[in-house]
């Protein structure tokens, strides 16, 4: 898998693919509307980032949600990978959610692109989200409060299936900003929750293949 993401990620460096933006259809933001009405996301929120810190304390098992920490060029992130037992349509949803969740952290969405390519023998797709803090003064300096800094929320499938969500933030470096918080605080204000009941876990199988 470690050789696999290394290649996924020189691949896309070697050769840019186009990328367009993309947008729900007005049946899909419905669909996906209730699912957020139904709190299914609360089913990953919580394992995953209970697995984030299994991971980042040495402690990961082979059972239960995966997770990888990211550091590279002064960012840090994570991919939660994902499990079959979530389903490529929950998955979907989950990545746009995580990004309607930082809407409410004080960021607009910079961008939402995709791009689809043929690599070897396989076909890769990514959507990528980028946001940035919104222009607000932290009334301690007068700085401009840039929150967690730039965000940028990933999913990559590969011939149809998907692989991992990539969150990953890396800090504006300029004297008008103020210092960002850290990437555990970003992940901490994003996916801790309280667990599912029986009732939510229900709603899987719902949107367990469709987006």
């Amino acid at each position: 898998m470690f050789h696999f993401l290394q290649n996924l990620f020189r691949s896309k460096a070697a050769a840019p693919a186009a990328w367009h933006a993309v947008t729900l259809s007005p049946a899909q933001a419905r669909r996906h509307a209730r699912w957020v009405k139904q709190r299914v996301f609360l089913n990953w929120l919580g394992p995953y980032f209970k697995a984030y810190h299994l991971r980042k304390g040495g402690a990961a098992g082979t059972r239960g949600l995966k997770v990888q920490l990211l550091e590279e060029n002064g960012r840090e992130g994570a991919l939660f990978f994902f499990d079959p037992t979530i389903g490529p349509g929950n998955f979907r949803h989950f990545y746009e959610h995580l990004g309607e969740r930082l809407l409410a952290q004080g960021y607009h969405r910079a961008c939402a692109d995709q791009c689809t390519k043929k690599v070897a023998h396989h076909t890769e797709t990514k959507l990528k989200q980028l946001f940035k803090p919104n222009p607000t003064d932290c009334p301690k300096t007068g700085h401009c409060n840039q929150r967690f800094g730039l965000v940028t929320v990933d999913l990559v499938a590969v011939n149809g299936t998907p692989m991992f969500i990539r969150l990953a933030s890396n800090a504006v470096l300029d004297p008008h900003f103020t210092p960002p918080s850290s990437f555990d605080e970003l992940l901490k204000t994003l996916m801790d929750a309280p667990p599912s009941d029986s009732a939510t876990k229900a709603l899987i199988g719902e949107y367990h293949d469709r987006f």
